[in-house]
């Protein structure tokens, strides 16, 4: 692959500071966040007694996509992920429509996380507090990687000592109820997949790992070990508390409740840990947010060092080696969206990105030959076909945002395509 090129004389690659302990932490502070903390009771709605299965789905699929992904970023350990993985192995539109639905689905669930801060922090000044968060891990990152990945360590650790209390919470209060994790009747096919799609979400902050793969010590033997690490820890805390969610509340009082988490602990007559879970949420949430805005800005350098985007955001700050001018372009916007409106409830389609963006990796790893650490076959094809499967069995306003927003990026690549063959002698 060729070397880019700098940008007004300014160094054009990312210094490799990352050993595999703080790419598995930065993993697993994209992934154990605030999804969990909200994620169960949309899932269980649409799951109802099955949602175990649903989540089993959504950890199987995230299993080949990571896997998919792990060897493409050993291949290629260059900012960008998925948008260069789909660009060298199947061309350059499929690399742009993942860096497309990458971008701009993760921009809004920059802002849906900025707010989920803000109303757990001062419910009454959300706005505010969401773009206060938003300026101050940007500055985080602006200031270097390292200080970004020993952030994701302290907030990693928070949110596991909070998830880990409110499991112990629930299986020491003599509350649970094992019926209640049953399959009954209520349980689609259906239902199940919608469930794995809407928890899928949770699942997908492995990408960053791959995202900062220029940033990373020998990738080639440290993103595919970081990468199965961070999501196997992830599924087994995840396992552990929607087990207790499930069998403290039953399936109904979980689809029903705001704040499932919150709900479970008051089940369990812990009263006393609701002020901690939401502290914790608000923790999470950050965690997302910090490494939300690492992903979108490298995937964001990437682009613009191919002119997707403007070429300016190409450029990597000569002190601090990060893509910065990238980044205060992604705080702002995000900055924007957290101060003007309220996106919680219209990033469905982002979900539907993600998938998107996992196909084109999975597809991506098919072509990859026996001497260029291919996987079994058998793990892109499953990859594929279930980031298919589970973005068209999301609620039906999630797909036609998200196919509403790739069409809107496919336009914007036909205009550029052919007002560049027009600038061709």
């Amino acid at each position: 692959m060729s070397k880019p090129s700098a940008i007004g004389g300014l160094p054009d690659e990312l210094r490799r500071r990352l050993g595999l302990f703080d790419a598995v932490v930065i993993g697993l502070g994209a992934m154990i966040g605030a999804g969990i903390f909200a994620a169960l009771a949309p899932a269980a709605r649409a799951a109802g007694s099955g949602l175990l299965p649903g989540l089993a789905v959504a950890a199987v699929v995230a299993y080949c996509n990571a896997t998919s992904s792990a060897r493409l970023a050993a291949r290629y350990p260059a900012s960008g992920g998925t948008y260069v993985y789909g660009r060298e192995r199947l061309g350059g539109f499929w690399g742009y429509l993942a860096g497309w639905a990458f971008v701009v689905g993760k921009t809004a669930s920059c802002a849906a996380m900025a707010l989920t801060v803000g109303s757990y922090v001062w419910p009454g000044q959300a706005h505010a507090v969401a773009v206060a968060a938003v300026v101050v891990l940007t500055a985080v990152n602006y200031t270097g990687v390292q200080k970004s990945a020993w952030l994701a360590r302290v907030i990693v650790a928070v949110v596991l000592a909070v998830l880990a209390a409110v499991v112990v919470a629930v299986f020491s209060s003599g509350s649970a109820d094992a019926s209640h994790l049953d399959i009954g009747d209520d349980a689609t096919f259906g239902g199940v997949l919608q469930a794995a799609g809407l928890l899928f979400f949770a699942f997908a902050g492995y990408a960053r790992i791959a995202t900062l793969g220029e940033e990373v010590r020998d990738p080639a033997r440290t993103i595919p070990r970081a990468v199965p690490i961070a999501l196997g820890i992830t599924l087994a805390v995840y396992a552990a508390v929607a087990v207790a969610a499930l069998a403290v509340l039953g399936p109904r009082q979980l689809a029903d409740a705001a704040a499932p988490l919150s709900d479970a602990v008051r089940a369990a007559g812990a009263d006393g840990l609701v002020p901690v879970v939401r502290t914790g949420a608000a923790v999470a949430a950050l965690g997302s947010l910090l490494a939300l805005i690492l992903g979108v800005s490298r995937t964001t350098l990437a682009m613009a060092r191919d002119r997707h985007l403007p070429a300016a955001l190409a450029a990597v700050h000569p002190r601090f080696e990060v893509p910065h001018r990238a980044e205060l372009a992604v705080g702002a916007v995000v900055a924007v969206l957290a101060a003007t409106a309220d996106v919680r409830g219209a990033i469905g389609f982002s979900s539907f990105g993600v998938l998107v963006y996992y196909a084109v990796a999975n597809a991506s790893a098919w072509t990859l030959g026996p001497d260029e650490g291919r996987p079994a076959r058998v793990v892109p094809v499953a990859g594929l076909v279930g980031c298919l499967v589970l973005a068209f069995a999301l609620p039906v306003s999630s797909v036609i945002w998200g196919a509403v927003v790739l069409a809107v990026g496919v336009a914007a690549y036909g205009v550029r395509a052919v007002l560049a063959s027009h600038r061709r002698p």
